[in-house]
């Protein structure tokens, strides 16, 4: 068996280490799927858009009928917690004794939160038992950005149809559609996988897409059968700035074959730039195959909505 690093975790009012995290076999995350999670960004030891994604966290659990087991201030000291715990271990404070080995370019205080609340333990019934306290569960790591290379040359992504359930607004831990359709770009030697549902645009695997075309930004439409991203409001906030328009609104296939530009946005990947599309690439004439201006747009808004957010907290940008 693989033995787990020991970085820091939360788990029912506890802090300790992932080796020493246990939960029942009992617990309905684990029988049925039946729970939640959310991914925090962290920069320069700062959550980032942290009301959003609580919003969003929120949101998920009222649609599972689970009680919010902590405030905003709570998960706020949580994450934290676990934020400074991970600075510590991987000597980003200066420590010389240090247990976690970081690659080369990363920073330990840059760090990805993921947060699983479920239903809690019972004995196997499919009704939602309604007197069982859930389970909460968070953890840190180090954040893994996009190479310059990505960055630079963009990335390749292939087209599947999108096969999941049709309740994709929740954030759930039932994730077994998005670990098929991520295997099938891993197969293809791919970084994403683009979805239709019938003729219409969904998103990825694990990242929202974006059509740019003559300059403006199209999404999918918010509803029930794609996840709105953290990057939905953010994307809508930089376009104003920059003088680019934005429409969410049902994109056919066509569409997305014939975009000036193809964009991916997460947590991790921020806004990257798709240049290849199941072999051919992505746009026309001088930016055919290549990330184009509307992607650097939005990475530099993107770049400077981070530096805003740590400047309000007086915290000066990498």
């Amino acid at each position: 068996m693989t033995s787990l690093p020991p970085l820091p975790c939360y788990l029912n009012g506890e802090f300790t280490a992932l080796p020493d995290a246990k939960i029942s076999v009992m617990d309905r995350g684990f029988i049925f799927g039946d729970g939640v999670y959310e991914v925090v960004p962290v920069y320069a030891g700062q959550p980032f858009r942290f009301d959003q994604h609580m919003a969003r966290l929120e949101r998920s659990l009222a649609e599972l009928r689970i009680a919010a087991p902590l405030t905003r201030a709570q998960w706020l000291g949580t994450i934290s917690k676990l934020v400074a715990s991970y600075s510590a271990l991987t000597g980003t404070f200066g420590g010389n004794d240090s247990r976690i080995q970081l690659e080369d370019g990363l920073d330990g205080q840059n760090q990805l939160i993921y947060i699983q609340i479920t239903r809690g333990v019972a004995l196997r019934d499919h009704v939602m038992p309604q007197t069982i306290s859930p389970t909460v569960f968070a953890m840190t790591n180090v954040m893994r950005p996009p190479s310059t290379l990505m960055r630079d040359q963009g990335v390749a992504c292939v087209t599947a149809d999108d096969f999941r359930w049709e309740k994709a607004h929740i954030k759930a831990t039932s994730l077994l559609g998005a670990v098929f359709s991520r295997q099938i770009s891993f197969d293809a030697g791919a970084i994403e996988t683009v979805m239709f549902r019938g003729d219409h645009l969904s998103e990825a695997a694990a990242s929202n897409v974006w059509v740019v075309k003559g300059g403006k930004v199209f999404g999918s439409p918010k509803d029930q059968l794609v996840l709105e991203g953290i990057r939905y409001g953010l994307f809508d906030e930089i376009c104003r700035e920059q003088g680019l328009g934005f429409e969410l609104r049902r994109i056919t296939r066509a569409e997305v074959l014939d975009a000036d530009e193809l964009l991916l946005s997460s947590a991790t990947k921020e806004v990257l730039a798709i240049t290849l599309l199941d072999g051919q690439p992505v746009g026309h004439g001088a930016t055919l195959g290549r990330p184009g201006p509307v992607y650097a747009k939005l990475y530099a808004g993107y770049q400077a909505a981070k530096a805003r957010a740590l400047a309000h907290q007086g915290i000066a940008a990498a």
